[in-house]
């Protein structure tokens, strides 16, 4: 991940994942998303470990109806929001490559 920007970058207001609890971001061309789940936000490199293509087909769009899960979109694969552990699909006990970041005066920011 070393086309990321330096700790401490700005990704987005923590304001911007209340409409859909996620925000998908492209950082230096790395697509990843932030997901919000209580007062924790995780982040991810925005790739299903299954093909490797995005998770989202909308924007935004990463939660499960549920609100508690990351979903692929294309396939389905379910992961838990707190480590990216796919807990259900084709790539079942994969992981997603975390991001760290981390809250910082209401805004999300590399960690």
């Amino acid at each position: 991940m070393s086309d990321l920007p330096a700790p401490g970058t700005v990704l987005c207001a923590l304001s911007d994942l209340d409409a859909t609890g996620a925000k998908g971001l492209n950082l230096g061309g790395t697509g990843i998303f932030v997901v919000r789940s209580g007062d924790d936000v995780f982040g991810y490199i925005n790739s299903c470990p299954h093909i490797g293509v995005p998770l989202d087909m909308e924007p935004d769009e990463f939660i499960s109806d549920f609100g508690n899960e990351i979903i692929c979109s294309t396939h389905g694969a379910r992961f838990r929001i707190e480590d990216g552990e796919c807990v259900s699909g084709p790539c079942a006990g994969d992981m997603l490559e975390p991001v760290a970041v981390r809250i910082k005066d209401d805004q999300v920011v590399l960690a």
